[in-house]
């Protein structure tokens, strides 16, 4: 894949040069105020669950048109206000120089501003405030989270920091997403399709059997949650090498949620799931009616877990008629089971029956 260029520009060196100037931007906004003697002030936009938005056309929560003011004339947003200053001449910092801090470094560079955070929490909430205020996301600002992203094994060659990196000769443990994916370009790709599953331990059972190759796909092994840095990547790769992708996770209700966050979105980060979200991902994962035509082994529901299906029964992301069935069912039978369970007839039969079996059902 060419690298997009504009005006001789990289993507990455565009990235960089708007993600300055939106810094500089807005301390310029402070300083035009001052000068003009009015009390300074920065415009957010809300991020409460009022101003939520479940976007049926774009199949992902965006946020609405709400927004607030901070104000050095309001006591209350002095101490807010500076610590988004702050963060924001820290983070300008780093994308002149092309480095980058974890939120958790930022957080103790906090302790030297004399405006520091009372826990990560508050820095946290403060970097997002960022990124939603400037409409550039956290990653681009230089922040980066403590934790890697996922791991993918497949023939897909990529340009990291200036190093060519094919996902199926760097190990058996693949090639690890960067925090700073948006920086990593795609050259080469010769798969057919993407299928991401929720453990380490399914992710390297695919990768003994081969199913790169038996399938021409990508794995991707997500770590539970899917990081940030992971579900962009598999944006990406959906968008720019139009590539399928699937998802297969646990039969509970933990398991729908976190390959539903990947497909939807995430209320919490409405504010980039345009960049996030991968509305064309298709559900892989084990069902309540798999949990009966397969038998496998169960575990008994439980009390949170009956809570939690009975909300996901009523989030707009589960209104389609699959879902409304499957969770349905799996109140009634009042069991959960795990991908690992499919072991009960053998190491190889997941890869050997179950894949074979449900790509057929969702590519015909």
């Amino acid at each position: 894949m060419t690298e997009i260029k504009q005006e001789g520009k990289s993507h990455k060196e565009l990235r960089k040069e708007y993600t300055f100037n939106k810094l500089k931007g807005l301390g310029q906004e402070i300083i035009e105020e001052i000068e003009k003697q009015q009390v300074p002030s920065i415009k957010v936009p809300s991020r409460g669950t009022g101003n939520i938005v479940y976007d049926d056309a774009k199949r992902y929560y965006v946020l609405g048109d709400r927004y607030g003011r901070r104000s050095l004339g309001n006591v209350k947003q002095i101490r807010k206000l500076g610590q988004m200053v702050y963060v924001a001449n820290f983070c300008k910092d780093l994308v002149a120089r092309e480095k980058t801090a974890t939120i958790r470094e930022m957080y103790y560079v906090s302790e030297g501003w004399g405006i520091s955070f009372k826990n990560q929490q508050e820095s946290n909430i403060v970097g997002e405030d960022l990124e939603v205020t400037l409409g550039t996301t956290r990653e681009d600002l230089g922040l980066m989270p403590e934790e890697d992203g996922a791991s993918v094994y497949g023939d897909i060659t990529l340009l990291d920091d200036d190093v060519e990196i094919n996902a199926a000769k760097a190990g058996k443990s693949g090639y690890t997403i960067s925090p700073t994916i948006d920086q990593v370009e795609f050259l080469d790709c010769g798969v057919e399709r993407v299928i991401a599953v929720e453990t380490m331990g399914m992710f390297h059972r695919m990768v003994q059997e081969n199913a790169n190759e038996r399938f021409n796909t990508l794995i991707v092994g997500l770590k539970g949650q899917a990081a940030r840095a992971t579900r962009r990547f598999i944006k990406r790769v959906n968008e720019e090498l139009e590539l399928p992708v699937y998802i297969c996770n646990d039969g509970d209700p933990w398991g729908f949620h976190i390959a539903q966050v990947i497909i939807s979105g995430s209320a919490k980060l409405a504010h980039v799931n345009h960049d996030l979200a991968t509305p064309n991902a298709k559900f892989m994962g084990v069902t309540a009616s798999d949990i009966i035509n397969y038998d496998l082994p169960t575990d008994k529901l439980k009390d949170v877990d009956v809570m939690r299906l009975k909300e996901l029964s009523k989030d707009p992301r589960y209104k389609s008629d699959f879902w409304q069935t499957e969770i349905k069912k799996m109140l009634k039978i009042g069991k959960k089971a795990e991908q690992q369970s499919f072991s009960k007839y053998g190491l190889e039969y997941v890869v050997d029956n179950y894949f074979p079996e449900k790509l057929e059902q969702l590519e015909n």
